[in-house]
C-alpha cells in the first residue's frame, strides 16, 4: 500500500463527524438522510484510505457500491429490499477496510500521523462492523437479543441501539443492559470483546515496535 495516497487523517475525520451525529440523528426531522449521507462519507474516504493499489481501490469500490446502493434504495424505497441486505453488505466492505488498515500498519516502515489515525480508525471501524452484524442477525431473529422496556424485556434492537452495544462490547464495559440470547449473538459478543482485548494490544506493540527501531 502507497502511502502517498493513503488519507487516514480524512477516515478518522468522517468516523468522528459520525460518532459525533449519530446519538442526535433520530430526533432530526432529516434525520435518517443525514446519516446516509455521513455514512457515504465514510465509505469514500474508507476506499481512498485503502486505495493506495490498483487491486485494492477496485476491490474497495466493489465491495462499496452494494452496500451504498442498498443503503440509499433503503432510505428512498425501504419496501424493495430485504431489512438484512444492506448491513450484511456493510460488514463484508467494513470488514475489508480493517484488514487493510492492519496491513498497512503492520508494513509501515515508521510512525506517523497517517500510521496512528489509520489505528484508531481500525479500532472504531472493528465497532462499527460488529454493529451492523448485530443489526444483520436483529433483524434476521427478532428475539436474537433482550433489551430493557420492550414487549417481555426483549425489545427491537434499532441501529443506534446496535451502535451503543457493539462498543459498550468492544471495550468491554458490559453494563448487562442489554444481553444477546440467541446462539449467534452470543457469539457475535465473545468474539467482539475478544477481538476488543487483542486489538489494542497488537496495535500497540507495533506502534512501539516502529518507534524503538526509528531510533
Amino acid at each position: 500500500m502507497k502511502s502517498t495516497r493513503y488519507s487516514g487523517v480524512k477516515l478518522l475525520g468522517a468516523l468522528g463527524l459520525l460518532f459525533v451525529t449519530a446519538p442526535f440523528l433520530d430526533d432530526l426531522p432529516r434525520g435518517d438522510l443525514i446519516e446516509a449521507v455521513v455514512v457515504t462519507l465514510v465509505m469514500i474516504f474508507a476506499v481512498l484510505a485503502v486505495g493506495g493499489q490498483r487491486r485494492t481501490l477496485i476491490i474497495g469500490v466493489v465491495l462499496a457500491v452494494p452496500a451504498l446502493a442498498g443503503k440509499w434504495i433503503n432510505h428512498v424505497r425501504p419496501d424493495l429490499l430485504p431489512p438484512v441486505v444492506f448491513p450484511a453488505a456493510y460488514v463484508i466492505f467494513f470488514g475489508f477496510v480493517v484488514a487493510q488498515l492492519l496491513r498497512y500498519i503492520v508494513c509501515a516502515p515508521s510512525v506517523d500521523a497517517n500510521v496512528l489515525c489509520a489505528g484508531l480508525a481500525g479500532f472504531l471501524m472493528l465497532g462499527l462492523m460488529w454493529a451492523l452484524a448485530y443489526l444483520t442477525v436483529a433483524r434476521l431473529d427478532a428475539g436474537a437479543f433482550k433489551l430493557p422496556g420492550g414487549p417481555g424485556a426483549g425489545g427491537t434492537m434499532d441501529a443506534f441501539t446496535a451502535f451503543y452495544f457493539s462498543f459498550v462490547t468492544l471495550c468491554t464495559v458490559g453494563y448487562g443492559d442489554i444481553t444477546p440470547v440467541a446462539t449467534g449473538a452470543r457469539s457475535l459478543a465473545m468474539l467482539e470483546a475478544l477481538v476488543g482485548q487483542l486489538y489494542p494490544a497488537v496495535i500497540i506493540a507495533r506502534l512501539v515496535s516502529l518507534q524503538v527501531g526509528s531510533k
